[in-house]
């Protein structure tokens, strides 16, 4: 009897997909595959955002990209989140049958540093941008 091995899934790969493409779901094709319903969500921010602005014409695109700004956000949350899991909580839930373990070197903690930056300061500029529309009406930008 043989048994089949599963590609393994490396923390790195996934946690730099997750930083650059989590906006339309990359992380989530990469792990689950094709059956994962929460990177079709992902895939449909885009589409759904388009759909917003051409359906209410008197919108804000800021307003109207929300779900894709909401996607890009969640994204860099799932790349903060896999890479401080630890190599043997990885390997225990997406690496069973890969025979193969998981070592995390140097490039991982400094991607998790830049997406903690990039993800922090898109963060507050969001909710900037939403105070200044909401109660100026836009008047500082």
């Amino acid at each position: 009897m043989t048994t089949a091995t599963m590609a393994h899934k490396n923390k790195t790969v996934a946690a730099c997909l997750a930083s650059l493409g989590g906006t339309i779901g990359l992380h989530r094709f990469y792990l689950a595959g094709l059956r994962d319903k929460w990177g079709w969500l992902h895939v449909a921010s885009l589409p759904l955002s388009l759909l917003i602005y051409a359906s209410f014409r008197d919108i804000h695109p800021f307003f109207a990209a929300g779900p894709l700004i909401l996607s890009a956000l969640t994204g860099c949350m799932a790349c903060l989140v896999m890479g401080t899991t630890s190599d043997e909580k990885w390997d225990a839930k997406y690496n069973v049958a890969s025979g193969r373990h998981s070592e995390t070197g140097w490039p991982l903690p400094l991607l998790l540093v830049l997406t903690l930056a990039v993800g922090a300061g898109s963060l507050i500029a969001v909710i900037a941008r939403t105070f200044d529309l909401l109660f100026t009406g836009g008047m500082y930008g």
